[in-house]
């Protein structure tokens, strides 16, 4: 795990024109990573508690760290190269084969989906921290929009600051069902800012 890290939970999931807007942070500073649609339905049913009927993805890795005696301890957003997040999982397996951690390069993205399944912290490098954008303002007044939406007081569009990321920011592999993991090489376009 790097030296220093910070703390942080959802703040926010919200659809884009080309995936999901994912907010992280604290009281201090939020920052947002883009998603695809796969990964942003599985944070939203996790997040709302939706049971499904058949594993997803994130399920059946969950199944099978269960499965092997493993646990899922925490993750970190480690790094970012060029708007591109890295993340590492850190595993603690201890079974009839004896006992081990591993920590496993990850996409943020699923990382902080399985984080949320399983209820484990999340945490982001200082460095990653002090140089990504500070989106707070933004996440509260979308939230705000989408709130007075709701209740109909306003009919206004996708934040633009949301909503038209490059479009190799989206998922290139296709979409659930064929999530397009094999190949994939660590910092996949899908998790940039």
């Amino acid at each position: 795990m790097p030296n220093e890290v910070i703390a942080i939970a959802i703040k926010g999931v919200m659809p884009t024109a080309n995936g999901w807007a994912v907010f992280l942070g604290n009281d201090e500073k939020t920052f947002v990573i883009y998603v695809d649609h796969s990964v942003g339905n599985a944070l939203q049913m996790a997040i709302s508690g939706v049971k499904r009927e058949r594993p997803l993805t994130h399920d059946l890795i969950g199944h099978i760290l269960l499965g092997l005696g493993a646990r899922l301890e925490h993750i970190v957003i480690n790094d970012v190269n060029e708007g591109t997040f890295f993340a590492r999982i850190l595993l603690r397996m201890d079974n009839e084969l004896g006992k081990k951690v591993i920590e496993i390069d990850a996409r943020p993205s699923d990382s902080v989906v399985l984080a949320l399944q399983h209820q484990r912290p999340m945490y982001v490098a200082r460095s990653v921290f002090d140089s990504v954008e500070d989106m707070s303002e933004v996440l509260e007044r979308v939230m705000k929009q989408q709130a007075a939406a709701a209740e109909g007081e306003s009919e206004e569009g996708d934040d633009p600051e949301l909503g038209d990321e490059d479009e190799s920011e989206s998922d290139d592999e296709g979409e659930e069902g064929d999530e397009g993991d094999e190949g994939e090489e660590d910092g996949d376009d899908e998790d940039r800012r």
